[in-house]
């Protein structure tokens, strides 16, 4: 398997640490979609990462469909999220909440770093939705131990670690660890686990050259 993508990013980043924790055997190549646009097209039109290509040669897009491909390759009794029922509910609700703040933390580092702006009215909207999720995982966290779904990390675990560590680089003034202290602890509980250290990389963005 050969995954796409670079590691500051909360979807690639989430990719990476499933594949360790399934043990799966992968390349990486850490593409940018300004950089490498053209080799990231070839494989995905959308030129969009995380992208996963397959043993066989398939080119996987978005992150939700990769986990679930890679849920079925690792069988159920192994998949990081439960299997059915109200717990694998919850599980894919937490999981949502987290892409759903990632791609407002993306969102607000467009707005500043490509589109070369600044919407008042747009980004205080964004930081207003980021606080209530936050403020929504924040609740649900203090009352679930040691993980999200279970006795071990599970997709919940992983997409709330990672899009937590881009706010912290990314608007180190969003993320405020007293007001939001069980997750600041998950946070770093996860960035501890061997399979969250070997993917790591400094957030930084090249604007895309005219």
């Amino acid at each position: 398997m050969i995954l796409i993508g670079q590691y500051d990013s909360p979807f690639v980043r989430r990719v990476a640490v499933a594949l360790r924790l399934y043990g799966f055997d992968y390349e990486h190549r850490p593409w940018s979609v300004f950089g490498d646009a053209a080799r990231i097209a070839a494989l995905n039109p959308l030129i969009r990462v995380p992208t996963l290509v397959t043993d066989d040669g398939e080119a996987l897009a978005d992150s939700a469909a990769i986990l679930d491909w890679l849920d079925e390759l690792a069988g159920p009794e192994r998949a990081l999220i439960p299997r059915s029922g109200v717990e694998r509910r919850h599980a894919l609700k937490i999981c949502a909440l987290a892409s759903g703040l990632a791609d407002k933390a993306v969102s607000l580092v467009y707005e500043r770093v490509i589109h070369d702006r600044s919407t008042d009215v747009w980004q205080a909207r964004c930081r207003e939705q980021i606080a209530g999720v936050l403020d929504a995982l924040e609740a649900d966290r203090s009352s679930r131990e040691p993980w999200w779904a279970g006795a071990s990390p599970g997709h919940p675990d992983i997409a709330v670690a990672c899009v937590l560590r881009f706010l912290s680089e990314a608007h180190p003034d969003v993320f405020d660890p007293a007001r939001w202290p069980s997750l600041a602890a998950h946070a770093r509980t996860c960035e501890a686990l061997p399979a969250f250290e070997a993917v790591t990389q400094p957030f930084l963005v090249t604007p895309p050259q005219p």
